[in-house]
């Protein structure tokens, strides 16, 4: 509800990694891993905007932040094939009025 992230492993109650106030403090709405590229991971925060963190290029911030304008995103899912090397992975976006968005990510954060 903070915006803190925390990354744990499942052998320890402690976190390996904490990011406090990750989101401006906004609460976070819905966090996945890629499933394409597993050091990509997605935040959707209470004002709709999505954080791509790659902790390969970045551990410490995320490396990419977009607004989704103009109506509020309720929930987000990743799509995507974690068989295939092709590099596609989506986002779907559901907003409050039930519309859903479909947003294709770089390749650079979606490649193996």
């Amino acid at each position: 509800s903070d915006g803190s992230i925390r990354l744990h492993q499942m052998t320890s109650e402690y976190p390996l990694m904490q990011w406090n106030d990750s989101t401006n403090g906004q609460p976070i709405i819905a966090l996945q891993w890629a499933l394409t590229r597993p050091a990509v991971f997605f935040v959707l925060d209470a004002s709709s905007n999505i954080y791509i963190w790659d902790l390969l290029e970045n551990d410490l911030l995320p490396v990419a932040k977009e607004t989704i304008p103009p109506e509020n995103v309720v929930t987000m899912a990743l799509l995507g094939e974690p068989e295939k090397t092709n590099g596609l992975l989506g986002i779907a976006l559901a907003r409050e009025s039930g519309q859903i968005d479909i947003h294709y990510v770089k390749k650079k954060w979606a490649v193996p």
